[in-house]
């Protein structure tokens, strides 16, 4: 898989990982795949509600020493 972009959002709080993914996407071809460092704890159940809501597809979903990493193909 090639990782297109790359969005470190470790040490923001909710709802700032989501907006910037929201923004970050919305300047990425459609079928890129962005990858999405998070620390917020929320963040585990807002990226899985905002890919659903907005149509993105999450393909990965994982837990790293004390933050997640997420992949997000732009729909």
């Amino acid at each position: 898989m090639t990782i297109d972009a790359e969005l470190d959002a470790r040490g923001l709080l909710c709802p700032l990982p989501v907006l910037r993914a929201r923004r970050r996407l919305a300047g990425l071809a459609p079928g890129a795949l962005l990858r999405v460092l998070a620390d917020d704890p929320a963040a585990r159940v807002d990226f899985p509600h905002f890919c659903h809501e907005t149509g993105h597809a999450l393909l990965a979903q994982a837990e790293r020493d004390g933050w997640q990493e997420y992949l997000i193909r732009r729909r």
